[in-house]
């Protein structure tokens, strides 16, 4: 059994388009719905500023203040979190042309934002989403690391470190600085981070996989075949430390063709997530619109689950327009696989018919122009 997480209050401020709006929760799901543009996905962005980043539309700080508002925004939550009750509190202070984002846990300034994780985890699909499988390579490493940030924390430090170092290196490339020294101590540690978080994707679509493997015959959604490429494809079975000797042997290499080439052509930031509908034995991006939405919330719902069983507690799912292109049969069984999880998640959607499956499973709040109703 996972241990449930879930929000019991929300209070946002001058948060998108909510000046002050305050929302009394219990452990059911949250079922938005209202008209196009009334602020159902903002509600959704608040909760997703609970989690390490930039939030589900990885808006910048200076865009998600309500427009016209004197200060910054903030957003607080009271939660039932993996180490208990949780008050968490983020947001900036506004006027400040460098914003920055703040956390306070249980009224305490937080160290780093990945003290979240520590409380609950925080998975979404939106219908930006839509396109990941036919869109750029880009888009489906930010989709596989955040799949690897929910099981490993370290992930996103990592990779931030990583893209600093290889600016470090792309920069004394340009301005023709090849001292050996320099550049040999800057790949070093672009080959110890980089061959981490090649290892750290491996092993999560590893664990996923084997998940998916077990679901195959009794889910309503088809499964999906994940596998990396574009980055020492084949060579991750080897010793890390004999990896990362490869991989400094690469950048050295390739000195100066990256010099001409005015970027580190060979790494992390090159790999691709290449995803195939299993019963078809196709590509997913071959695969008709509806085929791909399937696939991607059978992916993201085995993750969930993933989630749940490697941390012992479940994670806040947030589904904007989960229920729009599903029909009645494939929506049941959808809201039963969520209830299964353990969690608890917020749903948005246009029509609140579309939801009547869960009947008493759910909270409904109507959502119009920044208010909210029961």
């Amino acid at each position: 059994m996972t241990h449930r997480v879930f929000l019991r209050e929300l209070k946002l401020t001058d948060f998108r388009n909510y000046t002050r709006v305050s929302l009394s929760l219990d452990s059911r799901h949250v079922v938005l719905t209202g008209e196009n543009g009334a602020g159902k996905t903002n509600l959704m962005e608040a909760v997703s500023f609970l989690s390490p980043g930039r939030g589900l539309r990885r808006a910048a700080l200076a865009d998600v203040a309500r427009v016209g508002a004197a200060g910054g925004f903030s957003v607080f939550a009271d939660l039932e979190g993996m180490e208990g009750d949780v008050g968490i509190g983020t947001g900036t202070d506004g006027g400040d042309d460098a914003l920055v984002r703040r956390l306070r846990i249980n009224g305490t300034v937080a160290k780093t934002v990945d003290e979240l994780t520590d409380h609950l985890r925080v998975l979404w699909l939106t219908p930006a989403m839509d396109g990941l499988f036919t869109g750029p390579s880009a888009d489906r490493r930010r989709f596989l690391d955040r799949l690897v940030l929910s099981l490993d924390p370290a992930h996103g430090r990592r990779a931030s470190d990583f893209e600093r170092a290889m600016r470090g290196r792309n920069r004394l490339l340009a301005e023709g600085r090849f001292d050996p020294a320099w550049l040999g101590g800057v790949e070093r540690q672009m080959a110890s981070l980089g061959v981490a978080m090649a290892l750290a994707r491996q092993e999560m679509l590893g664990l996923l996989m084997t998940l998916v493997d077990a679901q195959v015959l009794s889910s309503a959604f088809p499964s999906a075949s994940l596998e990396l490429s574009g980055f020492m494809d084949g060579e991750l079975v080897a010793p890390a430390i004999d990896l990362e000797d490869r991989y400094a042997a690469i950048l050295e290499e390739g000195r100066y063709r990256d010099a001409a080439a005015g970027r580190t052509l060979e790494g992390p930031h090159r790999s691709d997530l290449l995803v195939r509908h299993r019963e078809k034995d196709m590509e997913a991006e071959r695969c008709s619109t509806g085929e791909q939405k399937a696939l991607l919330v059978g992916l993201v719902l085995a993750h969930a689950l993933l989630v749940a069983n490697m941390t012992g507690h479940a994670p806040v799912l947030l589904l904007d327009e989960i229920a729009a292109h599903l029909d009645e049969g494939r929506r049941a069984a959808l809201f039963d696989r969520i209830d299964a999880l353990g969690g608890q998640a917020f749903m948005t959607g246009t029509d609140k018919s579309m939801f009547s499956a869960l009947g008493d499973r759910a909270r409904f709040v109507t959502v119009s122009d920044g208010h909210l109703s029961v």
